[in-house]
């Protein structure tokens, strides 16, 4: 199958340091080449795949300073797809709303993916004037605000087996925060679960300039004040490993409508349970009792991590590779892909087009 993937520019595919879109894109890119499909990447040039790359940009648009609107690039981007979309037999998109008004006359052979929060008001009436889009949730809980659309299948995430490793027992442990310091994280909660369990936590994480202020004004002086907490700074994926696998415990004490949290499933591939609060995706990610323990409130948070030692971190694992795994997300992508009405039918393909019978259960609309 000729597939296009269409990836944002703010961050390389896979990205330096922060980025979950990216890294989702990455990992699904490259499990279809190595299924053997014919993947063309559209994406920043500094981007790396084993795909066919067109490079969009020079750099990732975040680590170049000279620019200040990220827009316009996306829209020559879209150019450069739409100029070859007779190329492919399936177009997919991960840059939101971006591409709509210009994919109506091929829309029954893309996917666009919705990796963002879809709760905000003014995209209720968007996702109404264009009913036909085809689209991916990365969870149900995520379908909750929108109106009736075109809804064609929902994929959680999921990673490669061998990109980080499992750690049966941490030698030093304490707890891990990983991802983003803005409000709807929560890391003051983090601090404060970290301070009252008694633990040290270390924090790697990134700080948008949107979210400075609020470093400046309430994060930065929480860390000052508890020598127990360590702020990192951002980590590349190399690092991850032995972040996170040498924690108890993650801390995902979101107050938000999460549409995934892929660092939850970052943590279980290294053994790592996860202390999350019951918001947006978190239940159907986080298996309680399994995988971590979902909670409602500080107290019960701390009162989970004192209990970290029921569970089981090869149990962790093995079921991170059962949910988790990048083949399982490849296979339902492909199985979308090749129930899309206007994919033709590839030689060879004819077994799973078998999943054409299940297209009106994959359109259900939430």
């Amino acid at each position: 199958m000729k597939i296009a993937q269409i990836a944002p520019l703010a961050e390389s595919v896979p990205p330096q340091l922060y980025g979950g879109t990216e890294r989702v894109v990455s990992n699904l890119t490259e499990e279809l080449v190595r299924q053997g499909h014919d993947v063309t990447l559209f994406a920043s040039g500094d981007s790396r795949t084993s795909a066919r790359l067109v490079a969009c940009s020079d750099v990732a648009l975040r680590l170049n300073p000279r620019i200040k609107d990220h827009l316009p690039y996306h829209i020559m981007m879209l150019d450069q797809v739409l100029r070859r979309a007779d190329q492919f037999d399936v177009l997919h998109f991960h840059i939101d709303l971006l591409p709509f008004p210009s994919i109506r006359k091929i829309a029954d052979r893309t996917v666009t993916t919705l990796h963002g929060r879809l709760d905000l008001p003014d995209l209720v009436p968007f996702y109404k004037a264009f009913p036909e889009i085809p689209l991916v949730s990365i969870s149900d809980h995520q379908r909750l605000p929108m109106p009736p659309v075109n809804w064609v299948g929902r994929v959680h995430h999921g990673m490669p087996p061998g990109m980080l490793t499992f750690n049966p027992k941490p030698v030093q442990p304490y707890l891990a925060f990983l991802g983003r310091i803005s409000p709807e994280k929560r890391p003051d909660r983090a601090i404060e679960i970290a301070v009252r369990a008694g633990l040290p936590l270390k924090m790697a994480a990134k700080i948008d300039a949107v979210d400075r202020e609020y470093w400046d004004t309430t994060i930065a002086p929480l860390v000052a004040r508890h020598p127990n907490v360590e702020y990192i700074g951002e980590i590349t994926d190399a690092e991850k490993s032995a972040f996170l696998g040498n924690a108890s415990a993650l801390l995902f004490p979101i107050d938000w409508p999460e549409p995934f949290g892929l660092v939850m499933i970052e943590a279980m591939a290294c053994g790592t349970p996860v202390v999350a609060f019951r918001s947006a995706s978190v239940p159907e990610v986080i298996d309680d009792g399994l995988t971590g323990f979902i909670v409602g409130n500080i107290d019960q948070a701390v009162a989970a991590v004192k209990r970290l030692d029921t569970l089981d971190r090869a149990a962790i694992r093995a079921t991170f590779d059962t949910r988790f795994s990048v083949e399982r997300m490849a296979r339902d992508y492909l199985a979308i892909y090749r129930a899309l009405p206007g994919v033709p039918m590839i030689p060879n393909d004819e077994p799973d087009r078998s999943l054409k019978a299940s297209l009106p259960i994959l359109r259900a609309v939430a």
